[in-house]
């Protein structure tokens, strides 16, 4: 009975001690990506910003986020260094499905807007709803 309650102890420190190291060794990680970031390397922000190293110094970094677009950001942003596989999947994607929804769109709008079948105005809806509830 007198040896449970340093077992339990025991039992509670260790997981939280392996857990504070493995943190540790994240943090450091992290660390050592933000001090390695070169120029021309696809960066991610923490806040989701995808963007290009164009110039380093010792606190801050400059990201193109589109042509002739560049932000400064703080080291600290940045949350990994985006790999080729990363950025194919994205820009396929992107690429693929604006084209066919344009096309389609275009030529559907005039014809939506002579048919008898077109969407009501927002007038027209709240007129409907208020008639609808028994208001006038």
């Amino acid at each position: 009975m007198e040896l449970l309650f340093p077992l339990l102890l025991v039992a509670l420190l260790v997981p939280m001690f392996l857990g504070v190291r493995r943190q540790k060794r994240e943090a450091q990680k992290v660390t050592e990506m933000q001090e390695a970031l070169k120029i021309g390397d696809r960066v991610t922000t923490t806040s989701g910003l995808y963007g290009t190293v164009v110039d380093v110094d010792d606190t801050s970094v400059d990201l193109e986020i589109a042509e002739d677009v560049v932000t400064t950001w703080l080291r600290a942003a940045i949350r990994d260094v985006r790999t080729d596989d990363t950025d194919s999947t994205d820009t396929t994607d992107s690429d693929d499905a604006p084209a066919p929804a344009e096309s389609a769109a275009t030529p559907e709008t005039p014809a939506a807007s002579s048919s008898a079948e077109a969407k009501p105005t927002v007038e027209e809806s709240v007129e409907d709803t208020a008639t609808r509830l028994g208001k006038d």
